[in-house]
């Protein structure tokens, strides 16, 4: 939500079972691997390791019933990386709730961006 010069975005991270969560680096890495076909070239697009990526998605792959991401078949250029149809379907939620959250709070939202003093340049 942009006011002025000052802008407030919403940051949701979702704990489950206090054991794992997601939040928006897991969420564009998911997005990164829908995007660019490979955790490697989702792990660069980040500035990542790709031994970093490649732990998050399996610590999101453990957290759900069905994996959110699956290695795909090799061929001439090798294999890769796709989101599944669950995977898919984490990401808009997130997205949404997000977007949900972000309406929800609107008037607070604009309360903290009129509070907030504005960055020097």
């Amino acid at each position: 939500m942009a006011t002025g010069a000052r802008a407030i975005r919403v940051f949701l991270r979702l704990d489950i079972d206090g054991a794992d969560s997601i939040g928006p680096g897991k969420i564009r890495l998911l997005e990164n691997v829908r995007d660019l076909g490979s955790i490697s070239a989702a792990a660069r697009a980040m500035k990542m390791s790709y031994r970093r990526a490649w732990l998050l998605i399996e610590s999101l792959n453990g957290a759900f019933k069905s994996p959110v991401v699956v290695g795909a078949a090799g061929g001439k250029r090798g294999g890769g990386a796709v989101l599944t149809p669950a995977g898919a379907r984490l990401v808009a939620r997130y997205r949404g709730l997000e977007r949900a959250a972000a309406k929800a709070g609107v008037r607070e939202l604009r309360a903290v961006a009129s509070a907030a003093r504005a960055r020097k340049a």
